[in-house]
């Protein structure tokens, strides 16, 4: 099993390093520097960068990476505009590993989470699910390219994978998504609780991440769209309560407004 590493970076970005012995893996580096760092205090060797879409605070630090390890594989969105990609991806596959001493068996699947962008990706390797800007903690991601439609079935998909999955996404985002989440649904008892729990958590400077994806079905409305509580709230700014998809929609622009 490899070690995962969190890399503040930028304003709120995390670059998740994936580490097997002297081998490392890093996840949308949207910038080099502080991944250059780790590998040299580590004293790793880049083997692949892993991109799940095309923003530049998930992709600003190939190039540098890249020069440093001209033999670094890139892998990310086959419909996108990735730098120095050397393996285009759709989703649906299922690829060896590419961290050497990850073991015999080891396996990345590559899911297509459409919405947050068109061809957006996430990456689910050995229970670890890196989901760049489709799942946040207690959150999900804008739709600046897709539809509401699209990024509901992406979550959906996320969803589905087991209870215990831990979830990586790319921004420390989840005290803002838990106000907005109580404020959908003030009446879920877990939901305080994680509250008080990133709280505590951000005020020592600690990631609020990995989450599990127990948790976010738990306490994250945009995976909660027919509970009876989420879909009231929906209704009152003109969702059809009846519908997951418009109950979704109606939360996200709201959550954009705050």
């Amino acid at each position: 099993m490899f070690d995962v590493i969190p890399i503040p970076a930028l304003k709120d970005n995390y670059i998740w390093l994936l580490r097997q012995g002297a081998s490392a893996i890093v996840v949308d580096p949207g910038d080099a520097a502080p991944v250059i760092g780790v590998l040299q205090q580590e004293k790793l060797s880049l083997s692949a960068i892993l991109i799940t879409h095309h923003h530049k605070d998930h992709q600003g630090g190939i190039a540098t990476l890249c020069a440093r390890s001209p033999s670094t594989e890139v892998f990310g969105p086959a419909q996108e505009s990735i730098t120095g990609m050397t393996r285009a991806l759709r989703g649906g596959e299922r690829l060896p590993l590419p961290l050497p001493g990850a073991g015999i068996g080891a396996e990345m699947r590559v899911l297509a989470v459409p919405g947050h962008t068109l061809g957006h990706l996430a990456y689910y390797i050995e229970g670890r699910l890196f989901c760049g800007d489709t799942l946040f903690a207690g959150g999900c991601g804008r739709l600046f390219e897709g539809t509401p439609a699209q990024m509901f079935a992406s979550l959906s998909l996320l969803a589905a994978l087991p209870d215990d999955t831990l979830v990586y996404c790319a921004h420390e985002y989840t005290e803002a998504n838990l106000r907005f989440a109580l404020a959908v649904e003030p009446g879920n008892h877990a939901l305080r609780r994680r509250a008080d729990a990133a709280a505590a958590t951000r005020a020592q400077g600690l990631p609020t991440l990995p989450s599990t994806l127990a948790l976010e079905k738990a306490s994250n409305p945009f995976l909660r769209c027919e509970e009876a509580e989420v879909t009231a709230a929906a209704s009152a700014r003109g969702a059809d309560k009846s519908n997951p998809v418009s109950v979704f929609a109606a939360l996200r622009e709201w959550k954009n407004l705050m």
